[in-house]
């Protein structure tokens, strides 16, 4: 049995059927206010400001883990496909598969040290701006239980 896509689509869904395909646009009238008087798409204050630190924070990880891993598969596939390549010998008698081990090493501290290097010039001050933003910040004493 074969489908024939040149077929015009029905720009309704049958009766009873959802149509995945059209966007679905809230009606603002209908839109109840919350507790508080706040809206149900308030995009603005604390919550936003918790997004922006969540979605940084994840950044770093991604991109620090990736750089990190990306480094060792390098090595591992480079052994796994190269291994002639990786048993030469390249300085003072070491082979080229034991360079590039040892130099990972080095390139786990420089992940770390980029990644404390993002962290104080793009989480951190997100992170304060949170906290700044929240009334039991001043300390342990202003908070109520």
């Amino acid at each position: 049995m074969s489908y024939d896509s040149s077929a015009p689509r029905s720009a309704r869904a049958p009766q009873g059927h959802h149509n995945s395909f059209a966007p679905h646009v809230p009606d603002p009238a209908a839109a109840e206010p919350l507790r508080g008087g706040a809206s149900p798409h308030a995009w603005t204050g604390h919550h936003r400001d918790l997004r922006i630190l969540r979605r940084a924070y994840r950044r770093q990880r991604r991109v620090t883990t990736f750089a990190v891993l990306g480094c060792f598969t390098l090595f591992l596939g480079l052994c796994a496909g190269y291994p002639d390549l990786m048993d030469r010998p390249v300085a003072g008698g070491l082979s080229a598969g034991l360079v590039i081990a040892l130099g990972q090493i080095p390139a786990t501290w420089l992940a770390v040290l980029v990644y404390e290097r993002t962290a104080r010039r793009y989480v951190d001050p997100l992170a304060r701006r949170v906290n700044r933003s929240v009334p039991w910040a001043s300390g342990e004493q202003g908070r109520k239980r």
